[in-house]
């Protein structure tokens, strides 16, 4: 999609999914509408109905933020469903996310030795750093082992939209298939935004949109979100069942790159799985196929 037709989706996704009731708009019983008409988001926004439907068209050059913010207020956007509206109009702008434009290229790999020895420190914790295309470009050896369901033999760059899409195994790795599906779309989603030249990413939503229906469905929805931090539930062929905490922190030095962490519970059962995981991950040596 060009920008124009990712404003006018993501625009009328959201306002599709503001009842009445929410919005505080007393509705007829017989009304068609599930979501807000364009001339409820227009009043709720305090413009004319004229203007937002030219935003809704995709017409969002030059909005200045007030109205943006308005719009973003009549929708209910909440804090990454704003960010993503505000990259939309940056990139109608002309202007990128970040303040500068991101290399065009996909990386393959981590450029910077230091970086990989950042990551190779880290000894009890699962670290990885991947890319806006969900690019696994560099671990730590505890992360080999934790992944290689997905990194196999090798070969192509190990992807985690990929796998999850495409691997039967993610099936089986993630017990919390669907909700890890829709976190990764969304996520993909929000860098799209930030990038809409990202040419990598594009042809990656392309090639899933292709091979896989719940990818296409889920890209459809136009859900975004950022990952953060929370917890999340896996299940590894040698450790078992996981239950771990994770940290996501910016590279800043190389704009697009996210260090992911991933910890366990102290004396949690999956602290106690981690150490048998770090252990046969000594015994194995899994090769490292991110470098």
């Amino acid at each position: 999609m060009g920008n124009r037709d990712e404003v006018r989706e993501f625009l009328m996704s959201r306002r599709a999914k503001i009842t009445p009731a929410r919005a505080g708009i007393l509705a007829a019983p017989n009304r068609r509408v599930p979501g807000l008409r364009r001339s409820e988001v227009a009043a709720l926004a305090g413009v004319s109905v004229e203007y937002y439907a030219k935003l809704e068209r995709g017409a969002i050059a030059g909005a200045s933020a007030s109205v943006l913010d308005a719009i973003a207020g009549a929708l209910q956007l909440d804090d990454t469903e704003r960010a993503h509206l505000l990259d939309l109009a940056r990139a109608a702008d002309g202007i990128p996310a970040s303040g500068r434009r991101r290399r065009r290229a996909t990386r393959t790999a981590v450029n910077r030795p230091s970086l990989q020895w950042a990551v190779n420190s880290i000894r009890d914790a699962i670290a990885f750093v991947r890319n806006p295309q969900q690019d696994l470009l560099a671990t730590n050896e505890l992360g080999r082992a934790f992944y290689s369901p997905l990194l196999g033999d090798g070969g192509r760059t190990p992807n985690l939209a990929r796998f999850q899409f495409l691997d039967p195994a993610a099936r089986d790795f993630y017990p919390d298939w669907d909700l890890f599906a829709e976190m990764c779309v969304a996520i993909m989603r929000t860098e799209a935004g930030r990038d809409p030249h990202d040419r990598g990413l594009q042809d990656l939503v392309g090639e899933l949109s292709t091979r896989s229906e719940t990818f296409r469905r889920l890209w459809g929805a136009h859900d975004v979100r950022t990952h953060g931090s929370g917890t999340k539930r896996f299940h590894h062929p040698v450790a078992g069942e996981l239950v771990l905490a994770y940290e996501e922190l910016a590279v800043t030095a190389e704009p697009g790159l996210i260090l992911m962490i991933y910890t366990p519970e102290p004396g949690s059962p999956s602290a106690q799985r981690l150490r048998i995981l770090a252990s046969w991950a000594q015994t194995t040596r899994t090769p490292d196929h991110t470098r």
